[in-house]
């Protein structure tokens, strides 16, 4: 990927140049003209992000993700969409420039491997973006549900949600192998005007991840007995913790 920033020093004989260019513009009446100016900024970014793979284990998800591209107006032609495991990165070493995750980390079983794949397909220099969970994260929502599901639904079923503190990013990324690596921690309340909309609100956002081992006859019941269980604890708010873990493989 090309850059647009350069951070050696100028010799004197460029710095010449830059300036009688910009004296030149000033004449002409280029210099003025910042609607032209912020329209060459933007083609040469367009011009710098080649291409982009958004990638995900579900193909359903994949195919939301294509529809709202479309909708938001984005080149698709520079956008690829993959389905893959996250565990088993379908590319070859030093692919990428920046490998980024959303809020699926979390769901991955085994994070350590997915972590030393993002480092695998990463070119050296490259930056990685690692969004999870925090241990905050819905904890109310998902402490008031168990209490509320018939428990043989959920005894020795491994859940999918992990949570994980800033330590514990921060050793991942360095067990890789990046390095300066930091994280920030963001924590918002959402507060709602009634238990039964921040139940629906939970199950909306985390697809009732306990839903693997409910009978699809039994689901809507044991909704029903979740969103009464909010009601009678006054479960008006729901927390959002969420990681972010940055990091840059060597050069």
């Amino acid at each position: 990927m090309r850059s647009l920033f350069w951070t050696g020093k100028l010799s004197l004989p460029i710095l010449l140049l830059v300036n009688a260019n910009n004296l030149l513009a000033w004449l002409i009446g280029n210099s003025g003209n910042k609607p032209a100016m912020k329209e060459r900024v933007k083609l040469g970014y367009i011009g710098c992000a080649v291409k982009a793979v958004c990638g995900d284990i579900s193909h359903y998800m994949l195919t939301q993700a294509e529809e709202n591209s479309k909708v938001a107006g984005y080149n698709l032609n520079r956008i690829r969409f993959c389905q893959l495991d996250a565990e088993s990165l379908p590319f070859d070493d030093n692919s990428f420039d920046v490998v980024l995750t959303g809020m699926s980390f979390g769901l991955f079983p085994n994070q350590e491997k997915a972590v030393y794949e993002m480092f695998r397909v990463l070119r050296p220099g490259g930056l990685i973006s690692l969004g999870a969970h925090g241990p905050e994260h819905y904890w109310e929502a998902i402490d008031t549900t168990i209490r509320a599901l018939n428990k043989r639904h959920v005894l020795g079923y491994r859940f999918e949600f992990w949570p994980r503190t800033e330590k514990q990013i921060l050793y991942l990324m360095r067990n890789a192998g990046f390095k300066n690596v930091y994280a920030n921690r963001f924590i918002w309340r959402n507060l709602f005007r009634t238990p039964a909309e921040a139940c629906d609100f939970f199950a909306s956002v985390s697809s009732n991840w306990w839903y693997a081992k409910i009978p699809e006859s039994r689901r809507l019941l044991e909704y029903q007995k979740a969103k009464k269980f909010f009601e009678s604890r006054e479960i008006r708010q729901v927390t959002d913790d969420v990681i972010i873990g940055y990091g840059m493989k060597p050069e």
